[in-house]
């Protein structure tokens, strides 16, 4: 028990300084975002429609060559099918739902990683009874 107090107090200490460092403009070691802090109401990206919350971590840290996202997708929304164009990394967090890739469908689940390569196609979308919950990871041109 005392140990793991002891554990909980120096993560916290170390918590706090990193916040005081960031909140005194010293980010250039480490960003620290929060979902509530890029939280978007958005229309499903790629004309996928529907309803959907999109968070765009790090958008504004200069020189970083990552996109790192994390969508979550309302029954009746997707990501419309498209043409892609540099590798793409999509996990699916939590929710169930079917992907199209190169016209074929096939289910997507939590645990679930898929690479999709430059020339191929693909689209995304949760099912009818739940939210699909994704990060999506993908170099920036």
């Amino acid at each position: 028990m005392r140990k793991s107090i002891l554990v909980l107090i120096v993560i916290t200490a170390t918590f706090i300084s990193f916040k005081a460092s960031a909140q005194n403009g010293d980010t250039t070691k480490y960003i620290l975002q929060n979902d509530v802090e890029v939280a978007k109401e958005e229309a499903g990206t790629h004309n996928g429609g529907g309803k959907t919350t999109g968070f765009n971590f790090f958008a504004e840290a200069k020189n970083l060559k990552t996109a790192f996202r994390k969508r979550t997708l309302k029954p009746g929304s997707s990501i419309g099918y498209h043409l892609q164009k540099e590798d793409e990394i999509y996990y699916v967090i939590s929710g169930n739902g079917t992907m199209q890739m190169n016209g074929k469908t096939f289910a997507v689940k939590p645990g679930d990683a898929i690479l999709t390569r430059p020339g191929s196609s693909h689209g995304i979308a949760p099912n009818a009874d739940n939210d699909l919950v994704i990060m999506i990871v993908y170099e920036k041109k």
